[in-house]
């Protein structure tokens, strides 16, 4: 089944809150710092997430991402390359990434590594760690900046071929001092010529490869999902800008008129999936929370989000939905702790608050 929607703006209210470190911009450090950071300056308040890699599926970023969702003025640094070495990976940003980024109102930095180690044993690059000085000084530019993150991210992107070479140029330097060899640079110029090329050059480059790896998901069902339909099927999300980008969701019901898109989240040996697994979902719910027209094959539905997470310990079912009653004899059966008690009504309470559902089940029902 193919799924499509629309986003014209993001509405939404966090309830899971972190205690993020906070930093004056001056003590900053991109490498040091916490996966989300708070950044003091001049009188403002700048949340600030980084990822490892500028693939999606490695290392939560969406969960840095959900930690910094109640900061207004939202920053992300993402490299915009990740060679580990030829006998590694290698990792090139995609334009969904940044166009997910812009309907979350997050400001990218796109940034470079300039100083890696090496790893004799696996032949590869490792502890790569940003230029720091172009970071900070792209935080103060996102300072002064006084528009939306959308336009904060085309504007960098149509200076991006400048990046890619700074960031061409630094692993030179990197295989040079490391003695380690990287992939072949002609994948880099071709980055750097798609990009070079035009916006819309890049962002149909972007789409085609993205477009091919929703298909190979869509094929795919992961072990660690333990769905009841093994009904994955494609979702394309627009934006106001006609901008595309592409997920599988893991499972959809239809009820009538309405299709729920079902996010899954599991967990084999603990009585519920981690917090990380958790805040991953919950970006997800951000999206699928705010989409309007909605159709599945082409046939208009009311569409409903649900975050649905299974263990093979936990004991029966509950959900956002439950009475209280429910909810409180679940907790004891499951002999949860105090912490996991609260951890569960503060997630029920942003899923009512945002209009969409969570369920909490066990495999063996």
């Amino acid at each position: 089944m193919d799924i499509t929607g629309k986003i014209k703006g993001i509405k939404y209210k966090k309830m899971i809150d972190k205690d993020l470190n906070k930093f004056s911009l001056e003590k900053f450090d991109i490498n040091s710092a916490s996966s989300t950071s708070l950044i003091f300056d001049k009188q403002n308040l700048l949340a600030i997430s980084k990822w490892v890699s500028p693939k999606r599926t490695r290392s939560y970023p969406y969960e840095r991402i959900y930690d910094s969702m109640h900061i207004s003025k939202k920053i992300t640094v993402i490299p915009i390359i990740k060679d580990e070495g030829k006998n590694g990976d290698r990792d090139f940003l995609q334009w969904d990434t940044i166009s997910l980024m812009s309907l979350l109102d997050i400001c990218v930095i796109f940034a470079y590594y300039s100083h890696a180690n090496a790893n004799k044993s696996s032949n590869k690059i490792t502890d790569q760690k940003f230029d720091n000085n172009y970071v900070l000084s792209k935080i103060k530019e996102i300072e002064d900046y006084h528009s939306s993150g959308l336009h904060w991210n085309l504007k960098e992107l149509a200076n991006l071929h400048c990046i890619v070479d700074k960031a061409k140029n630094n692993y030179l330097k990197i295989e040079e001092e490391t003695k380690i060899r990287l992939h072949n640079f002609s994948g880099i110029n071709n980055f750097e010529n798609k990009i070079a090329k035009d916006l819309k050059d890049f962002m149909e480059f972007s789409r085609a490869k993205s477009e091919k790896a929703q298909n190979r998901e869509y094929k795919t069902i992961q072990s660690k999902e333990r769905l009841n339909t093994l009904s994955k099927s494609k979702i394309t999300i627009q934006n106001y800008l006609g901008g595309k980008y592409f997920f599988t969701v893991d499972e959809v019901e239809l009820n009538k008129s309405t299709v729920s898109l079902i996010e899954n989240k599991h967990s084999k040996n603990s009585v519920l999936p981690s917090e990380s697994d958790v805040k991953d979902g919950l970006v997800k719910m951000i999206l699928y929370s705010n989409l309007t027209s909605v159709k599945a094959d082409g046939v208009p539905m009311e569409s409903m989000a649900v975050l649905r997470l299974t263990s093979n310990i936990f004991i029966g079912l509950i959900s956002s939905e439950s009475v209280k009653k429910d909810i409180v004899d679940s907790f004891e059966i499951n002999n949860l702790s105090e912490k996991q008690k609260a951890f569960i009504e503060c997630l029920f309470k942003e899923a009512n608050e945002n209009n969409f559902i969570v369920q909490i089940c066990g495999t063996k029902q």
